[in-house]
């Protein structure tokens, strides 16, 4: 049940396509009301070729800010008035603040990452080395958002080396610090280049979408040191096959859930100026996926 809506009520929401199953609403209803602040959070089914009058929307209808899921992340930005310097860095923005008829773009996907590993593993990454599996938009977020944190060397395993090798061409001269590598993923000689890497590491990330559909990856397993935490990116309703390896093997695991409450709280403070109240977001989250 949302608040009660009134002449005052401020009007905040999610852009998608699709747009139904989003858990956002939940979680940031929820957060309002423990707030107490007057105002609603609604998913907007926008279609790719709505996406131009929808944002125009927002300034006519004032409405208070969005966020933005698949597939408008990218598309949105030439329709902004103004993109964090992050966001451009990423490439995507997937919160939108309405500030006196100017809207501004921001990517809170990386915080989310951090915020979780943070709460979720106890993990930070100043001067370790992370592994991240895939090279897509998430990856974009995650990596960024490490070699911020100080990350002393990442590696990108993905199937297609070349685009894993563009993104460390666009990400390294950002960041001095951090050493890069990029890795084969599911090929003839990746288990032994996987196995050394594996080795080496502090973390294991995966950024892909594998695993939502109950997909498997196959990784050597064994050469990852047993405190090496693993962080699958992917929130699957009784886990993943890699969550439940990772598991499986005693290592400390994560999914998507902490990152989805990690985000939102980020956006939530984009659009309101207060922090949202202390763990309400994935409570409310965890109640509703563990009553069906």
């Amino acid at each position: 049940m949302t608040t009660d809506i009134s002449g005052s009520t401020r009007i905040l929401g999610i852009f998608g396509d699709p747009v139904a199953h989003s858990l956002s609403p939940l979680m940031q209803n929820a957060a309002l009301r423990e707030a107490g602040i007057d105002a609603v959070y609604v998913p907007f089914h926008v279609r790719p070729e709505q996406l131009p009058g929808a944002v125009a929307g927002l300034r006519h209808l004032g409405i208070w800010g969005v966020n933005v899921t698949v597939p408008h992340k990218e598309a949105v930005m030439a329709l902004l008035d103004e993109v964090d310097e992050a966001a451009r860095l990423i490439g995507a923005v997937n919160t939108i603040v309405h500030r006196a008829g100017r809207l501004c773009g921001y990517n809170t996907d990386g915080e989310g990452l951090l915020e979780s590993l943070r709460g979720d593993l106890g993990f930070a990454p100043a001067g370790r080395r992370v592994l991240l599996l895939g090279a897509g938009g998430a990856c974009r977020a995650a990596l960024a958002a490490l070699a911020a944190g100080g990350a002393a060397w990442i590696g990108l395993a993905n199937r297609s080396l070349s685009r894993a090798q563009a993104l460390v061409d666009h990400f390294a001269p950002h960041f001095p610090g951090t050493a890069f590598a990029v890795l084969p993923l599911s090929t003839q000689d990746a288990d032994e280049k996987l196995a050394r890497a594996l080795s080496t590491v502090d973390l294991l990330v995966n950024t892909t979408s594998l695993g939502l559909h109950g997909e498997d990856i196959s990784l050597p397993w064994q050469a990852l040191a047993p405190c090496a935490p693993v962080c699958d990116m992917v929130y699957r309703r009784g886990g993943t096959p890699l969550y439940h390896e990772a598991r499986a093997r005693g290592h400390l695991v994560t999914d998507g859930l902490g990152m989805l409450a990690g985000q939102g709280e980020r956006a939530f403070f984009l659009w309101t100026g207060q922090k949202p109240p202390f763990g309400v977001m994935k409570a409310r989250l965890l109640a509703e996926l563990t009553d069906k």
